[in-house]
């Protein structure tokens, strides 16, 4: 019998309900009560803190592996590749001043410049995009002066002046020393505008009314055995004609009294349709 009740019980406890014995007696004569017995039931473990020794889940980052690093702000967009305008030329001309780009300015947002701010950000720790964005142009202002009207122009480009009085009729080729420039007017209308360059200071460019006395193509200077192609004479051996190197260093440079192109398309279109006669006014 008790070994009966001591199975009894222990049966009790795996299964968790209450044992109670066969009579109201245990046998001694007294009243026992029920015997209830409560085993606790296996509960789920709450789940650990993953930085507290758990285990890693599959979207977790592999033990000891570093964290993917965090680009710095770089701010909205100024100018990307394909934007043009004067903003675009600032960029560029102090861009020059740091010697990330060469060319002169163009105000025209190409690969060379779009490689020139990659150099610029990736040695300051910026994101390496070639746009400019707002802390780009930030730290590139802190670190140059604002580009003076010729820093600007250096290849030219520079929109002309208003023509002077003494162009508004006739044939004439109006040549501004103000803003360099060479306007083809007939009867008071422009065709044509192009980036002009003068004489240094010790040859200047004469200034005044002139008329054009000899045009030759292929000319050759015998005082400086340089040539001087599409060469449109006005005033003793000065001319209008494209120069090479105005093309190459832009106004770095300076004639012997000239009148420098740079555009060779835009001076052989001058070429032929100006003619011996044909007017010259050179003014500020």
């Amino acid at each position: 019998m008790g070994r009966g009740f001591a199975a009894l019980l222990v049966l009790a406890m795996a299964c968790g309900c209450t044992v109670q014995g066969s009579g109201e007696d245990g046998g001694d004569g007294k009243r026992h009560l029920p015997v209830r017995i409560e085993v606790p039931k296996r509960s789920t473990p709450p789940a650990q803190d993953p930085g507290r020794g758990a285990t890693p889940s599959a979207q977790d980052p592999k033990p000891g592996a570093t964290p993917p690093s965090t680009s710095a702000a770089s701010g909205p967009v100024l100018w990307s590749r394909g934007d043009t305008g004067p903003g675009v030329r600032e960029l560029q001309a102090r861009l020059r001043q740091v010697a990330w780009l060469y060319d002169g300015p163009t105000g025209s947002y190409d690969d060379l410049t779009e490689r020139a701010v990659k150099g610029f950000q990736g040695k300051r720790g910026l994101p390496r995009t070639g746009r400019t964005d707002t802390v780009t142009w930030k730290r590139l202002k802190a670190m140059t002066h604002e580009p003076g009207k010729w820093e600007l122009y250096l290849m030219g480009g520079q929109p002309a002046d208003a023509p002077d009085p003494r162009c508004l009729t006739g044939r004439v080729l109006c040549i501004s020393k103000t803003s360099r420039t060479l306007r083809w007017m007939i009867d008071g209308r422009t065709l044509t505008t192009v980036s002009v360059r003068f004489g240094s200071v010790g040859t200047p460019t004469r200034e005044g009314v002139f008329r054009v006395y000899w045009k030759s193509r292929h000319h050759v200077s015998t005082l400086y055995d340089s040539p001087m192609p599409y060469a449109m004479f006005f005033s003793g051996g000065q001319a209008v004609h494209y120069s090479a190197d105005f093309a190459a260093h832009g106004y770095a440079g300076g004639s012997h009294g000239c009148v420098n192109v740079r555009d060779e398309g835009a001076i052989a279109s001058l070429f032929a349709q100006v003619r011996n006669g044909d007017k010259v006014v050179v003014h500020w």
